[in-house]
């Protein structure tokens, strides 16, 4: 037997405040917040970070600084990726 469209409603809604309580508790005050696939403030400090590090490797000449902070710098750009959910699994 199908479930019926108030039961998908409240299933939907469940599960969108378990993943993201914030923006449930946002847009009930009247107030929307981004949600939680658009915000990116933690991707960009770790670049902000990782080119940092890469600057004051290649200033002071020091390798392991300077790997680090290309390694944080490539994690950081493939969390700015838009479209890193879209593509096709192999």
């Amino acid at each position: 037997m199908p479930q019926s469209d108030d039961e998908r409603l409240v299933d939907l809604a469940t599960r969108l405040e378990h993943e993201d309580p914030r923006f449930v508790r946002s847009l009930s005050e009247g107030r929307p917040a981004r949600p939680r696939e658009y915000r990116r403030t933690s991707a960009w400090c770790a670049l902000v970070i990782g080119v940092t590090m890469l600057a004051a490797g290649i200033i002071v000449p020091d390798g392991l600084l300077i790997a680090a902070g290309l390694v944080l710098s490539g994690i950081a750009v493939q969390l700015l990726d838009p479209n890193r959910d879209e593509r096709p699994a192999k």
